[in-house]
This record gives structure tokens, sequence and C-alpha cells, in this order.
């Protein structure tokens, strides 16, 4: 009885607290988002005032197949002005996302925390609501002052960050893109076992996934080319290394990518294909499109990823144990290549709409850091004084990399906060 008391004491202050988490993003989002939806080519710079127009069914000039930011918002218009409607949607969205973080985080480590944490476990929901909202001011890493750094033009524009505070329907697809994340990695630890047999999939697995997925894809695509990529080479790997005898349960789990194949048909269509005056369809290349806002992409990875590689390089057992970390990876690779490789012919060849996959990428691989990283600082504690200096050394070295990220972070924000161009965060 008092043990279940206890769980209730800690369930009411996770939700409390994370509740306040929320509206304090929410409000402090929604006023950037409506400054962005208000502002000039010089102040508040984004996409929102052709996201506005889309809304409200004006050509825009522009084609945008994916429709979940538009609707949400077109339905707050019944009730207020199109730039507070089209704010209030993407707010939404991206508030759902810091939501669906806190969920995963909750799920792989909470109990882990409490155990940590003993007499003070009430406080584990209220350590994981913090780091999940950390998550989202993370940034690319920059000098101070002036310094220049050999080939980085700008310090974000063609470094990237997994928070792209400018661009709404990027945060339009996050929400569903976490939670698809989450599903496949799960996935990825049972499918070859069947369906429901021995701890095979359950159909509501197969269905949140498939959802999930599908709702990414209509909020926009550049996550789901980065899912679909890697998840079909892991599945052809292991389909292969098998030699076809999870044939059946690979084929139950690709059914899950059918719906959303029937998107990315559609929105392939009205895209990328020839108009008579423009060539369309995908190119390739080696890095020239990147090339022309970056000219050390080297350099540019460890400053937007540098955080998750120290963690790679300190733990890289965990790949080999923890499928979800070594899912974040794949994505990673994947987006890059993606970003790297592949470039959109004619007119939308520079807009370099394949670096919005690299920045999923980024995004995942930080939450697959963190999640590693927050079980090996619970194992130190755990293991109290069996735990050696060199040990306390490496873990308090992978939270000041993170530390650096998140204040680099707050200070772009703030930056774009005051209608600084996204550029860079120098003004």
């Amino acid at each position: 009885m008092e043990k279940q008391v206890q769980l209730r004491k800690e369930k009411c202050i996770d939700r409390i607290f994370f509740l306040a988490v929320l509206v304090f993003f929410s409000g402090l989002m929604l006023y950037l988002f409506y400054r962005q939806c208000t502002g000039s080519e010089q102040r508040y710079h984004s996409d929102m005032m052709a996201y506005i127009k889309e809304m409200q069914g004006i050509d825009s000039g522009y084609s945008f197949p994916y429709p979940i930011l538009f609707k949400l918002g077109a339905f707050f218009n019944l009730f207020t002005t199109p730039p507070m409607a089209m704010a209030l949607s993407t707010m939404t969205l991206n508030s759902l996302a810091l939501a669906a973080v806190k969920y995963v985080l909750n799920c792989v480590g909470l109990e882990s925390l409490k155990e940590a944490l003993g007499k003070r476990s009430c406080l584990a929901g209220v350590i994981l609501s913090l780091i999940a909202l950390s998550l989202f001011f993370t940034s690319m890493v920059y000098p101070p002052g002036e310094i220049y750094l050999p080939g980085i033009l700008r310090d974000y524009l063609g470094v990237f960050s997994g928070n792209p505070y400018y661009n709404a329907t990027y945060m339009a697809a996050r929400p569903f893109a976490v939670i698809a994340f989450f599903c496949f990695a799960r996935l990825l630890d049972k499918y070859e076992m069947g369906y429901e047999k021995r701890g095979g999939v359950t159909l509501k697995e197969y269905i949140a996934f498939a959802l999930s997925l599908l709702l990414a894809t209509l909020a926009k695509p550049s996550f789901t080319l980065v899912l679909v990529g890697a998840a079909g080479l892991i599945m052809l790997f292991r389909l292969i290394k098998s030699r076809f005898t999870n044939l059946v349960p690979t084929v139950q789990l690709g059914l899950c990518f059918i719906p959303t194949f029937a998107d990315l048909l559609y929105q392939y269509s009205g895209v990328f294909v020839s108009t008579g005056t423009e060539e369309g369809g995908i190119g390739f290349s080696l890095g020239e499109v990147w090339g022309r806002y970056c000219e050390n992409i080297p350099l540019a990875i460890g400053l937007a990823v540098g955080f998750p590689i120290l963690v790679l390089i300190l733990n890289f057992r965990e790949l080999k144990k923890n499928s979800l970390y070594r899912f974040s990876w794949q994505l990673y690779w994947m987006g890059f290549a993606m970003a790297f490789f592949l470039y959109e012919k004619g007119f939308r060849k520079f807009d370099f709409n394949f670096c919005w996959g690299y920045m999923y990428g980024i995004f995942f691989a930080f939450i697959g850091a963190l999640i590693v990283l927050l079980k090996a600082t619970v194992s130190l504690k755990s293991s109290g004084e069996k735990a050696g200096r060199g040990q306390v050394i490496l873990i308090v070295l992978q939270w000041l990399a993170y530390g650096w990220h998140l204040i680099c972070g707050i200070y772009y924000f703030a930056l774009i906060y005051g209608g600084a161009m996204y550029y860079s965060v120098r003004w």
C-alpha cells in the first residue's frame, strides 16, 4: 500500500512538473513563431508567409503536398487571425515533440534513474523533463567572438543543427518522427520472431509504427526518406544474413511501410517531376550542394555532432548492445549520405532540401547519445565506491560536451528570438 502511494506521488510530481515545463516551452515558442508570421526578410526571417498562404488556399508559388501543419492552422484560423493560427499550429506540433521525447526518456530511463536516486526517486521525472527540454535548445558548437574556423563560412548554415527554429514544417513532423523512431527501434529487437510468437510483435506495435511514420510523412517527408533508407538497408542485410529464413516477418514489417510509400509517391509526383521548362528528379553528386554553404564538411560534422561523437568513442560497445542507440547512428549516417550525395534537379537544386533529413539525423544522434550517457551516469551512481576516478572524469567530460552544445544553442536561440537572421549567430 505504501509503495503504491509512493508511485502515485512520483507520477503526480512528474506530470505536474512536466506540464509546467510544457507550458513554459509552448509560450516561449508561440511568441517566436508569431513574430516569424509577422516578420520580414530582415527580422524573424522564415517561410511562414508562404505557409500562411498555403493554409488559406492562396497560391504561394511553392508546392506543399504535406498537409498536417496547414490543416491544423486552418482549424485555428476559424477562431483567430491567419498569423496567429499558423503560429499556434507550429507551436502545438513543436510542443508535441517535447512530449514525445519526454515519453521516450521515461520509457528507457525512468525506472533505473529512480533506483539510482533512492529516497529522492521523486526527482527522476523532474530530471528527465529538464533533459528533454534542454534537447530542444542544443545547437552546433561555435567559437566565441570573431574567431574564424577554416572552411566554416557561417556558424549555422552548412554546419546545421537538430533545432532549425525557422522551419515550421520540420517542427511539424518531429513529434511523429520521434514516435516512429522509437517504435521502429523497438521492432528491431523482435520483428524477426514473427507476429505475437514468443515475444514477437503485436498488431498494436505494427499499427503504432505504421501510423506514426505516415503522420511524419504527411507533415514533411524528410525524416521518412532517412528512416526508410536506413530501415531498408537493415532489413535487407538481416534477410541476406539469415539466408531468407526471416522472409515472412520481414514482409510483415514491410507491410507497415505501404501507407507511407503511397503518400511518398503522391508527394514525389507533385514536387520532383519535370515540368517542361525545368528538369525534375533526383541528382547525384559528391557534396556539390553542401559545398556551396561549407568548405570544410568534416569540421562541420564535428561541430554539429561533437557530443554524440564523444559519447560514441567512449561507449562504443553500446552500439552492439543497444538497438535504439545503434539505430540513432544509422539514421544519422543515412541522413548524411543523402545530404552529401543527393540533390533535387532543377530550380530547387541549391535549396538543399536533403539537409532536412541530415538535421533529423543530428537530432536523433543527440537523443541516442543522451540515453547512453544517462545509462552510464546511473550505472556510475549505482556502483558507488567501485567507480574509479577515471570513470567519473569521463562521465563529466561527456556532460560538459553536452553543456557546450546547450550553451551555444541557448545563445543562438536568444539571437533568433530577438529577430536575428538564422544563417549565423553573428548579427
